[in-house]
């Protein structure tokens, strides 16, 4: 049956609503489409139409049992029911006509303000045959030459800021967090003011991907604090950043993060989804190691997830893009090294569980250990290394090997990291895991594992790094 005669758009009250507006910049499209259906009288069966998605899928976003995360889906959406691309941080769509007074500017500088076109025939000799005249073209493109030729940086600003990324992101693995946040807020704070500013187009594509990657920290900062609410606003504006600056690596750093804090969120199947969406998107991931990331991220929220076997078929794929990966924009906190993969092996092997996977998740969280030492102290970040630490004691334990478990825990909780009372949420989320292991049987009444839990349990209850008063929480 044909859909009834009707306007594509949608009510200028609905694109304006705060609750609209919120569900677009979350993506929410389940928020999105119950919103198009009383506010708009669009039906699902409307929407799939417009959307050319199957009326069942729509129904299961609906319901909440779907989530879409691909982007051309999402363009999709944004042709079909007319959502202008800013509401869900795509690029300005070919029908906006004239492009919405609520998106950020993203070229200034291709922008002609009206004092550059305006009549130009006062103060030219002879006023309406000067308007006429070649003279009145010429001053024209002089006034746009000028325009053009204005900006707020230049090559030396953007290489600073560029320096600076990339020191920030090396001190991030090694460096206590308290030193380095205020070192990002005022980096971030002076990219957001210069963005508000004129610039080249190209320049500007630069301060945003600038601004990506310095979200991008500030994301991780709120995650090891333990906010996820924070993380989650930070990792949205780092998607933001990188569609408006069409950078395929920052894109998919920021799908993997997101795929991160679900997975701390006990979100597993939307930590999968994520990952898998940001290394099968159409563009690609981009360069370095960052599918090996997507691929390992993936694996071990499938294996959390129950998904046994997809785990370990991603899990060798994800061994093989690391054969592949080529060198990393940026190191720190934006690569992926070995010893990490190792450790997400070894996370993932043990979700697996049986014993032949027990016995492999003992030997990766043993890789991943050794790597961490073996690599240069400046680069070997003290909270992997305690994951991978605290790993390889939970795989004893599935084993059976409750000593061997508790001299790994007992070397954690004597190294200097763990005294300085800078572990994260994450390392914290570990700890408890491990008691509730620790609790259960067979292992409940040994007098090792009484002594093991209540060692755990002193060290969660110290007042952690999210405590720390020179950050609002």
């Amino acid at each position: 049956m044909p859909e009834p005669s009707r306007s594509k758009e949608l009510p200028v009250s609905l694109l304006t609503d705060p609750v609209m507006i919120e569900a677009c910049r979350a993506r929410d499209f389940g928020r999105v489409f119950r919103l198009v259906k009383t506010r708009a009288g669009i039906y699902p069966s409307m929407i799939a139409r417009r959307c050319d998605l199957t009326p069942s899928r729509v129904g299961e976003v609906i319901d909440g049992r779907r989530q879409l995360l691909h982007m051309e889906v999402i363009e999709r959406i944004s042709d079909g029911l007319r959502i202008p691309g800013h509401m869900l941080g795509l690029a300005r769509r070919s029908w906006e006509t004239p492009p919405s007074p609520t998106v950020t500017p993203r070229e200034p500088a291709e922008v002609l303000p009206p004092s550059a076109i305006e009549p130009l025939a006062a103060g030219l000799p002879g006023a309406d045959e000067g308007a006429r005249s070649p003279a009145a073209d010429t001053e024209i493109s002089a006034r746009l030459a000028r325009h053009v030729a204005e900006t707020n940086v230049n090559t030396l600003v953007l290489e600073q800021f560029d320096a600076d990324v990339e020191r920030l992101a090396r001190d991030f693995v090694s460096r206590p967090l308290p030193l380095l946040i205020p070192e990002i807020r005022t980096a971030r704070g002076a990219v957001f003011r210069l963005l508000e500013g004129r610039q080249h187009p190209s320049q500007t594509r630069h301060l945003y991907v600038v601004a990506g990657w310095l979200s991008g920290l500030a994301a991780h900062v709120s995650l090891d604090l333990g906010d996820r609410s924070g993380a989650a606003t930070h990792a949205r504006t780092v998607v933001q950043c990188a569609e408006v600056s069409e950078h395929s690596s920052l894109r998919a750093w920021a799908r993997s993060f997101q795929s991160l804090a679900a997975y701390w969120a006990g979100d597993y199947r939307r930590a999968g989804d994520l990952a898998q969406a940001g290394h099968s998107e159409g563009r690609g991931p981009g360069a370095g190691t960052i599918k090996a990331r997507l691929l390992s991220l993936e694996a071990r929220a499938r294996a959390a997830e129950g998904d046994g076997r997809s785990a370990l078929r991603v899990l060798a794929l994800a061994h093989e893009a690391r054969s592949a990966a080529g060198t990393d924009e940026l190191p720190g906190v934006f690569s992926f090294p070995e010893a990490k993969q190792w450790a997400y092996a070894g996370t993932t092997l043990l979700a697996v569980g049986g014993d032949e996977h027990t016995r492999h998740a003992i030997s990766a969280s043993h890789r991943a250990v050794e790597l961490y030492h073996a690599g240069p102290e400046a680069d070997r970040s003290p909270g992997d290394l305690q994951a991978a630490h605290l790993d390889l004691a939970t795989a004893y334990l599935a084993s059976g090997e409750v000593e061997r478990a508790g001299a790994k825990l007992s070397e954690v909780f004597t190294a200097e990291v763990f005294t300085a009372e800078v572990f994260t949420a994450s390392i914290t989320i570990r700890l408890r895991n491990l008691a509730a292991l620790l609790g259960s049987e067979p292992y409940r009444g040994a007098r090792s594992a009484v002594d093991l839990r209540a060692h755990i349990h002193e060290v969660t209850v110290r007042p952690a790094l999210a405590s720390n008063p020179t950050e609002p929480r």
